[in-house]
């Protein structure tokens, strides 16, 4: 299954409601959930990003429905990325 990677920030209305963000947190692993996509990790981070999400969905499109559903809600925003697997990248450069 392809794994992505999210960079993710919190926005104005997520950082004035920080507390609520582990509530939020498992709402969003179950909804994932529902659409197909499993989280595999969070970190909370410090630097330019706040939380990195690393999860693996069947496809783009399961994953892009579940990012869109999670970021509607205001409280974060996402920089999503296609991560390919050390097998993957070996398999990709002999193609080359």
């Amino acid at each position: 299954m392809p794994t992505y990677i999210s960079l993710c920030r919190w926005t104005q209305q997520g950082a004035q409601k920080v507390k609520e963000s582990p509530a939020r947190l498992d709402a969003a692993r179950k909804a994932f959930q529902t659409g197909g996509v499993k989280m595999l990790h969070f970190f909370m981070t410090t630097g330019k990003y706040d939380m990195v999400i690393i999860s693996e969905a069947p496809n783009d499109e399961a994953l892009a429905k579940a990012t869109l559903s999670l970021i509607s809600q205001g409280n974060i925003t996402t920089q999503t990325s296609r991560a390919f697997t050390e097998t993957e990248y070996r398999s990709i450069m002999a193609a080359l």
